[in-house]
């Protein structure tokens, strides 16, 4: 499904990323793992188009990625890709509901038919009773199931996590893992993930470690 061929990433006289190729398939869950500084959430933001490569090709089936102009890159992402932080960038003057819309709404779509689609994930999330509530009467744990509503408003083909339970308790951090799992078992959905947890890695379907802006093995 998605697909990276000899990626290259500088910052100045730094390279970051040195001729990183990778493939991930349909319904697998991917954790990058490696120490900081180790070019993990560079080589994620690239992945999910939120970077451009200094040179390498991003597929995303027969899509070319690195080749899109602006403004259609900017539509693919909103079709075609979801994102959870390590911070949930949620808009603290909107309703977990409507924070959840918000991707679907900027498609395009029915009002009506984004708001169900949201409804049913939140509910699928277990937060049918949050869904009027602002972000900051939500937990983390909470706060983070409505960003990764949001991730799926769109049916996105991939999800691309960075560090999703860096600012989680390790309660909530296992209930995040549990739901992706849940979440590719029952909806065939496809992540990418960073992440520093142990826990989260293993669960995995495949791990792949960076070094000094490499994969190593």
């Amino acid at each position: 499904m998605l697909r990276a061929q000899h990626i290259v990433k500088r910052f100045g006289n730094l390279t970051v990323l040195k001729e990183v190729s990778l493939e991930v398939q349909k319904a697998e869950i991917v954790s990058i793992v490696g120490s900081s500084g180790a070019g993990k959430s560079t080589l994620l933001h690239i992945l999910g188009t939120l970077d451009h490569p200094d040179q390498g090709e991003i597929y995303l089936g027969e899509v070319r990625l690195d080749l899109l102009k602006p403004k259609a890159l900017a539509h693919f992402r909103n079709q075609h890709l979801g994102f959870v932080f390590q911070f949930h960038h949620l808009l603290p003057e909107f309703s977990a509901l409507e924070n959840v819309c918000i991707p679907g709404w900027l498609a395009g779509n029915r009002k009506k038919t984004v708001e169900s689609r949201a409804s049913t994930l939140l509910e699928t999330l277990g937060l049918s009773e949050r869904m009027d509530s602002k972000p900051h009467t939500l937990s983390g744990g909470e706060q983070q199931r409505v960003a990764v509503a949001r991730a799926l408003i769109n049916n996105p083909d991939v999800v691309f996590a960075d560090e999703p339970t860096g600012n989680l308790d390790s309660v909530h951090a296992r209930e995040l893992h549990a739901l992706f799992l849940r979440l590719r078992d029952e909806f065939g959905q496809t992540f990418v993930i960073v992440t520093h947890n142990e826990d989260l890695a293993r669960m995995s379907d495949r791990v792949i470690y960076m070094k000094d802006g490499q994969i190593e093995g």
